[in-house]
């Protein structure tokens, strides 16, 4: 026993000498993480209120006051396929992770067989040659890696890593599906408002049509103008079947968000949304959005996993201990199977090291680095454009203030103009194509407002989609920097 024992540490001396033929010397990742407070934004982000309360909450789009949106998002978050393949990944990558964590524990395997085995006469020194015998067979082995250098435990700690960011992954998921209902929820009240402008324009065009129809019998208008009104109705019929077919498409969009059939979307009804509220930012921005978006606790959950994996590629560098352990029975026929003398029994170390691979090693390690490199840069990017996103839809937000006012002032006064050309008209000042251009601007000014009250709304979501949709890491994923 002691001179086993003797003989076992002097081999874990030799290959730990040996250990000089593999380095890591002059290997390393280069990429650092950027620090959210050195991506300047004061400028741009000025100027707007500042409030904690302004982060969006988890049922973010119940603030637009529709009860049937409401239905729509719980309905599109509880059936959902995509969501339940985010899921899956999920328990995918638990299990891995559970993979990767058995290998820090020891491996116990039992292995049982009879064999019918007829030995050759010649060769064999026993009276068994020539004979049909049965063997039999018993064992238990286990084996344990000591994992001295942590591959193993790094290995585990990347997976449950990867785990943490497909959870993540599936949190985003959900807010990506919540707003693409409020999305397609918008385009629909927006296709309605449309639809109510070429419908109140058909009526008014009516109007005119029947009041140029008793001119003409009157012998106050000719042919010419009756035609031209009666032209301009057919336009105002096709627009509204377009807008028409815009509604059922929309409603069959929404279906397919819902995980359901089109017959679901038949039963949607007209959209409600109230206005959006004043614009706020929360304080502490871009600081927090590392915690709040996301994408951006993925990222650092996806690069803390790349630097894991770099210990793991370390660890491959040094001595492998393993500790072997076998126990069983084997006998030549079943009759004393259970004997003393059919116990087999054995224990010992095993050591490996890897002394010349050909430069495996270091390009494995070079290529772990790179991931790593690869995994930061991402992240520096993905930070770049939450900040950016969020300054993009303040800029949306200006502007549509600055149209809004514009398109209602153009609408006072294109309505203004046309109440006057129609007044002059059925006063036999003025003729018909007078009124037919000043209905036109009228008809601009009260579609751009149409599409300006959805574009708001959109970009309201936006905003809440770049702010994080009501996600909060309450896990503490790991701050970037550079590896070790």
């Amino acid at each position: 026993m002691i001179r086993l024992s003797i003989l076992s540490v002097g081999a874990a001396l030799l290959v730990a000498l040996l250990a000089g033929c593999a380095t890591t010397g002059g290997l390393r990742p280069f990429a650092k993480g950027t620090d959210p407070n050195s991506l300047s934004a004061a400028r741009s982000l000025g100027g707007v209120t500042l409030s904690d309360a302004a982060w969006p909450t988890s049922d973010w789009w119940k603030r637009y006051d529709d009860p049937q949106l409401d239905v729509l998002v719980q309905e599109a978050l509880a059936g959902s396929p995509t969501l339940r393949a985010a899921d899956a990944r999920v328990r995918k990558a638990l299990a891995a992770a559970g993979v990767a964590n058995s290998a820090r524990y020891p491996q116990v395997n039992g292995n049982a067989a009879v064999l019918r085995l007829r030995l050759p006469e010649s060769g064999t020194s026993s009276d068994l040659g020539g004979e049909w015998n049965t063997i039999g067979a018993l064992s238990a082995s286990l084996t344990f890696d000591l994992d001295l250098w942590g591959r193993h435990r790094s290995n585990a700690e990347s997976a449950l890593d990867a785990a943490h960011a497909a959870q993540v992954d599936a949190a985003a998921a959900r807010i990506v599906l919540s707003a693409a209902v409020v999305h397609a929820y918008v385009q629909l009240q927006h296709a309605y408002d449309q639809l109510d402008v070429q419908q109140e324009t058909l009526t008014e065009r009516t109007r005119i049509r029947d009041v140029i129809a008793q001119r003409a019998r009157e012998g106050l208008d000719s042919q010419i103008e009756l035609k031209q009104s009666e032209t301009a109705l057919p336009e105002s019929r096709e627009r509204i079947a377009a807008l028409e077919e815009t509604i059922a498409v929309t409603r069959n969009q929404l279906a397919a968000l819902l995980g359901n059939g089109p017959d679901r979307g038949l039963s949607i009804a007209r959209p409600h949304m109230s206005a959006t509220r004043a614009v706020a930012l929360p304080t502490q921005i871009p600081a927090d959005l590392i915690g709040r978006r996301p994408d951006m606790v993925a990222a650092r959950w996806s690069v803390e996993a790349a630097r894991k994996q770099i210990d793991v590629a370390k660890a491959e560098f040094y001595p492998n201990v393993n500790l072997i352990g076998l126990v069983g029975l084997q006998s030549i026929g079943l009759s004393h199977f259970f004997s003393a003398g059919s116990v087999l029994a054995g224990y010992g170390p095993a050591v490996s090291l890897p002394i010349f691979e050909g430069g495996r090693l270091r390009s494995e390690l070079a290529g772990r680095n790179a991931d790593y490199d690869i995994a930061v840069e991402q992240y520096n990017q993905a930070l770049a454009d939450a900040l950016r996103e969020v300054v993009d839809q303040l800029a949306a937000f200006r502007s549509i203030d600055v149209q809004k006012s514009e398109v209602e002032l153009g609408l006072r006064t294109a309505q203004q103009a046309y109440d006057l050309a129609a007044l002059r008209y059925q006063e036999g000042l003025g003729n018909y194509l007078q009124v037919l251009s000043a209905e036109a601007q009228v008809l601009e000014q009260k579609s751009l407002r149409a599409d300006l009250t959805a574009r708001e709304i959109d970009v309201s979501v936006n905003l809440t989609r770049a702010l994080g949709g009501g996600f909060n890491d309450t896990q503490g994923a790991p701050i970037v920097g550079a590896a070790k």
